[in-house]
């Protein structure tokens, strides 16, 4: 992979600062899966880049088009572990390749990285953020939104129910237990103002204020010395694991390949089946449509 061929990624360098724009509009900024060398791979390939840079002490991390981060790609859900499209004789993927590819994805290659990335880094939310959006979100050691920015997991929904998710032992330090769980559960939408209340971000401002904002912070953060932030970063994964913060990612990557197993009785919702049947579209819009008037 090469910098100047990167097609869904924007790597700026300003200074000390690194800017990472998530640049895949069309899908507003909808990830794939690891090894499939789209969004997610090269987002972490620029964010291994600026760790290697000594020039470089803050990554911001950035959206174009109208949202931050819609979370995976519904068209192509399921289809990394080897699903077919639920049609008579297929066979069902084996538990080694949804282990092997949820293990390479929370714990080898990806999340991980970015929570224990050796910059400060920053996440500059508009729009949606859901799910990877969240994710991101989490692992970032700041984050700054718009008001009008909304966040979700909604990607809970298709039957998850609490599970599958690396950040959740990060989520409920950072949020609270049952603050936690009702974003888990119910998958409901929050707005960046109510993300700030209750501490999922740092600061929520105004549409307009964001790149000014996020701006002002990450120069404020190249003052400090390059040793400090590495010693500093250091020092908190020591303290990450005391607080066991690390050790969530090992049954995030259980559960999720426990829920690409699961069976759904005749009177539940199978957006697998919705998709196969009616499309991705349809099946996501149906859905989230059932729970209009509940939460």
């Amino acid at each position: 992979m090469e910098l100047d061929k990167l097609d869904k990624i924007i790597y700026e360098k300003d200074g000390n600062i690194a800017r990472i724009t998530l640049n895949y509009p069309e899908k507003l900024n909808a990830f794939d899966f690891p090894g499939q060398g789209g969004i997610m791979d090269q987002l972490y390939f620029v964010l291994d880049k600026a760790s290697e840079d000594d020039d470089i002490k803050v990554v911001v991390i950035k959206a174009a088009g109208r949202a931050f981060c819609v979370g995976h790609d519904l068209t192509k859900v399921g289809f990394i572990y080897g699903f077919g499209e639920g049609k008579p004789g297929e066979r069902r993927p084996s538990q080694r390749t949804r282990l092997n590819i949820d293990r390479h994805w929370f714990i080898d290659h990806h999340l991980a990285r970015l929570f224990l990335h050796p910059k400060i880094t920053i996440a500059q939310i508009h729009g949606y953020c859901i799910g990877e959006g969240v994710m991101i979100t989490c692992f970032a050691d700041l984050a700054v939104t718009s008001e009008d920015a909304q966040f979700g997991s909604t990607e809970q929904r298709l039957g998850f129910a609490g599970s599958g998710v690396p950040y959740i032992n990060a989520l409920i330090l950072t949020v609270g237990f049952k603050r936690a769980l009702d974003l888990l559960l119910t998958g409901r939408m929050i707005s960046g103002k109510e993300a700030e209340e209750i501490g999922l971000v740092n600061k929520a401002v105004t549409s307009d204020k964001l790149e000014e904002e996020v701006n002002a912070l990450a120069k404020s953060m190249t003052l400090l010395p390059r040793d400090g932030i590495a010693i500093g970063k250091a020092t908190r994964h020591i303290v990450y694991n005391k607080l066991k913060l690390l050790s969530g990612f090992i049954p995030g990557y259980y559960s999720h390949t426990f829920f690409t197993n699961l069976r759904w009785e005749p009177d539940e919702y199978n957006f697998f089946k919705e998709r196969r049947d009616k499309g991705a579209k349809a099946g996501f819009h149906e859905r989230d449509k059932r729970y209009a008037g509940l939460v």
